[in-house]
């Protein structure tokens, strides 16, 4: 299987331990962040905490984790180029080959009746967005996936053919690439209408 490392960040937590069992089964090293990672140990799955890949805590009330060049060069590495990989290797960053992030609540935050200001905009995602547009960009070297819907194709895939074709890849690009474009329109919708 050409997927050796796979990020998971999600909200929304449906089939996360299945999908990680499956990866991990098949000697993907996982790699996560908070809520996700907690799910995961608990399921007793093997993790890395992203902050042990980063060499750096989480702050800012994990307003910065991800925001970090041993992610995002991992990420946005284009494996075919000698001087990226020269790059990785010089920085000591491993290649992540899967990013499974859907974002923060933000629409669920904001129907809450009574909601302020202040945990409305907590709940705007900087560093998931920032993941999933760096690992749809490098759809070719980055399978990236943000719907629980995808999962099971994505498995399914992966047992059959131990990768995900380019066709997929794309596919799963775009719908990434809409998925952060819906996002950033209710932010704006949202931020457009406070009185």
């Amino acid at each position: 299987m050409k997927i050796k490392r796979a990020l998971l960040s999600v909200s929304d937590k449906t089939g996360l331990v299945e999908l990680a069992k499956f990866l991990s089964e098949r000697g993907v090293e996982l790699i996560s962040t908070g809520g996700t990672m907690k799910a995961l140990q608990e399921a007793g799955l093997p993790v890395t905490y992203v902050s042990d890949v980063t060499g750096f805590p989480e702050i800012m009330d994990g307003r910065v984790k991800t925001l970090n060049p041993k992610i995002h060069g991992g990420i946005l590495a284009v494996r075919s180029k000698k001087e990226h990989m020269e790059a990785l290797a010089a920085h000591g960053i491993k290649p992540i080959d899967l990013v499974v992030v859907n974002l923060y609540p933000f629409a669920e935050t904001i129907a809450k009746p009574g909601v302020t200001e202040e945990e409305a905009i907590e709940n705007i995602d900087i560093g998931g967005p920032a993941m999933v547009r760096a690992a749809a960009k490098n759809f070719k070297d980055v399978v990236i996936v943000t719907y629980p819907s995808r999962y099971k194709g994505l498995m399914e895939q992966l047992a059959a053919a131990g990768d995900i074709d380019e066709k997929t890849r794309r596919e799963l690009a775009a719908e990434a690439f809409r998925h952060t474009h819906e996002y950033d329109g209710m932010i704006c919708r949202y931020l457009e209408n406070i009185k």
